[in-house]
Formats: C-alpha cells, sequence, structure tokens
C-alpha cells in the first residue's frame, strides 16, 4: 500500500468512523442512494470510490455521481419555483440523458460536468434577468435574448444550450441566437520541432516513463489527453512482435522505439501498489480509487517534459492528414470525420474528394 500513514490518518477521520459505523450496524443502507443522503460530501465520494473498486458497490460513473449532487444543491438555493421546475426539467430529459448517454461509452470527465453545470448557472442567470424585465420565459422576444449576449458574451454563452432546448420544447418562441465564434487553435508546433521534441522524449531516460508514453500519443498520433487518459491496459495489444494501440479501428501500430517505451511502461504499472485492484483496467490510473488520471494533471506534466500538448496534437494530426485520407484517419484515430476533413482544408492537402470505403473491388 502506498502511503499507509495517511490511509490510516484517514480511517481516524471522526465521520469515516460514523460513516462505516452505520454501514455495519445498517442504519446506512449499503447502496448509491443510501450514501448519497450523506455528508461530507468529499467523505463520502471518496468511500463509494473504495467500495466501488473493491466491488462492494456496482460501478457507477464518479462525475454523474458528483453532478447529481451538485445539482440538488444548485437548485435548492433557486428562490423561484416556477424557474427551479423548468431547470429541474432541463437537467433531467436533456443533460442527464446527455451525460448517461457518454458515461456507457466511457468514464465522464470533469470538463464535460463543467460545462454541464455553467449551463444550468448560466440559464438560472437568464431566468432571473428575464424576470427582473418583467416577462417569462414563454414571453420572451429578441430584444431580451439580444440584451443578454451584449455583456459578457463568452460567459453567457453556455446558456445557449438551455435556449435551444427550451425553444425545441415549445417552452418559449423561436428567436435567433447569435453565431458561435471559433476561436483558431495555437498555431501549431512547426514540423521540425515536433520531430525534435519527439526525438528527445524518447531518448532520454531522465523523464519519466509515464510522461514519455503519452507525448508520444500526442505528438504521433494526435491524441488529445482527454482521450488518452480513458486508454486501458487492454488497449495495448502486444502479441510478441508488434504492439499496437486502440485509438480507433484497426489498432495503430507502434513503430521502435515507442513500442518498446510501451512494454515499459505496461510493465511498470503491474508493480504499482494498485495492480491488483480494479484501478488497473486504467493505462493512466488516478490518484481516486478505480479512477483514470486527471486529464489536467496529465497536462501539467507534460508541460513539464516540454512539451505543450494542443500544438503538438495539432502539429501531429495536420501532418497526418497530408499523408492519407482523412476518412482513413479519422477512423484509425478515433476523430469524426468532418474534423479530419477541416484540418484537411487548413493543412493545404488534397485529400477533400476522396470517398471512404472498400476501395479493393
Amino acid at each position: 500500500m502506498d502511503r499507509p500513514k495517511s490511509r490510516l490518518i484517514w480511517l481516524r477521520n471522526p465521520n469515516v468512523v460514523r460513516l462505516l459505523r452505520g454501514l455495519a450496524a445498517g442504519s446506512i443502507p449499503l447502496t448509491h442512494d443510501g450514501l448519497h443522503q450523506e455528508t461530507p460530501w468529499r467523505t463520502v465520494v471518496h468511500l463509494r470510490d473504495l467500495l466501488m473498486d473493491s466491488g462492494v458497490l456496482p460501478r457507477v460513473d464518479r462525475q454523474l455521481l458528483l453532478y447529481q449532487r451538485w445539482l440538488a444543491e444548485r437548485l435548492a438555493t433557486v428562490e423561484d419555483p416556477e424557474h427551479r421546475r423548468l431547470l429541474q426539467h432541463f437537467a433531467t430529459w436533456h443533460q442527464m440523458r446527455r451525460l448517461r448517454s457518454k458515461a456507457e461509452k466511457g468514464p465522464l470527465g470533469r470538463s464535460q460536468t463543467n460545462q454541464t453545470k455553467q449551463e444550468i448557472s448560466q440559464a438560472g442567470a437568464f431566468l432571473a434577468r428575464l424576470a427582473d424585465r418583467g416577462r417569462t420565459i414563454e414571453h420572451c422576444q429578441q430584444a431580451d435574448l439580444d440584451a443578454w449576449h451584449t455583456e459578457k458574451r463568452a460567459t453567457r454563452r453556455p446558456a445557449q444550450t438551455f435556449l435551444r432546448w427550451c425553444m425545441k420544447t415549445g417552452r418559449m418562441p423561436r428567436l435567433a441566437l447569435p453565431p458561435q465564434v471559433v476561436s483558431q487553435d495555437q498555431t501549431p508546433l512547426h514540423q521540425h520541432h515536433r520531430l525534435a521534441v519527439l526525438r528527445r522524449v524518447l531518448n532520454d531516460d531522465s523523464l519519466p516513463l509515464r510522461a514519455r508514453v503519452a507525448a508520444a500519443l500526442v505528438l504521433l498520433y494526435a491524441q488529445p489527453v482527454t482521450r488518452i487518459v480513458r486508454l486501458t491496459a487492454n488497449d495495448v495489444i502486444d502479441d510478441g512482435t508488434t504492439v499496437t494501440v486502440r485509438l480507433g479501428d484497426p489498432p495503430s501500430p507502434l513503430p521502435q522505439p515507442v513500442a518498446d517505451l510501451m512494454r515499459a511502461y505496461v510493465q511498470s504499472c503491474q508493480h504499482q501498489p494498485y495492480a491488483s485492484s480494479r484501478s488497473s483496467q486504467w493505462l493512466f490510473p488516478g490518484r481516486q480509487p478505480g479512477q483514470p488520471m486527471n486529464p489536467v494533471s496529465l497536462q501539467v506534466h507534460l508541460r513539464e517534459i516540454g512539451v505543450p500538448p494542443q500544438r503538438g496534437r495539432t502539429a501531429a494530426i495536420r501532418q497526418l492528414v497530408l499523408q492519407a485520407p482523412a476518412p482513413v484517419i479519422a477512423k484509425a484515430l478515433g476523430y469524426h470525420d468532418k474534423t479530419a476533413t477541416r484540418l484537411v482544408t487548413e493543412a493545404g492537402g488534397t485529400w477533400s474528394r476522396y470517398a471512404p470505403g472498400d476501395h479493393s473491388q
């Protein structure tokens, strides 16, 4: 066990003792709903993670549970009952359905639930502003929307998800929303710079092995850190001769020396303290039981070794779409076809008329 002293200190925490005694005595049901009613929430969340990691509780997405708790607390602060009811309906029938659908495909990231929180917060602020103007959502006018977006436009943009939902479900008139301004990516690394950074990462044994493997996935295969942290040990396939990683379909082969680097990293993970728990399923396990590494933390590790994640990924994908048709790259690396096609245009590629499909006949 890593950090045994801190674990013992945690077990002596009065709240932990109370929760464990309640679970043992049966006064606290050993269910997600039972724990959902308990406080303090940070202690409850960590205990629930441990129970899920050990198989005592069925696995439920951690970020989804945290969002449900946040939502209940946030709605309790809304004074207007009609506003509270409308926000509850929006969260239940739009947000939760979307989050559950994504959670079925893989663990939710913190950025996804943060965006969802912003949608609720800004939707509540819009309803309050509308009430100050003497109107309800049913009688909202174009001037109300224009006034809302005049100030702090970037901050208030998350409310547009709520507004579109209201229009679609007939809760407000169909009005025009301001177009979304797509911000340009940071200037990608020059091709020579990208290869120089990659060469240094692969050859410098003094750098942390985990960061080197992640850097290779960014600089070679244009993987975002949010997707890297969701890779599992089963996504790395080693038949003794070739090492492939399941980024899309088919799995992508790793060239030397990246293949040996991945082998060494996978082997090192098998000797970690969490190797016998469910946390071992993650290729980049986090500090919380059963959870992958926080993508923000991985970004920090990459920057510490001189790898800019966003610029490196952009440079890699723009180079790749110049070497093969965008649909092929998209399928192999897990990108959307439209994203890959847009990148071809930005990079000045010539594959824009390539028709995907079976060309062997």
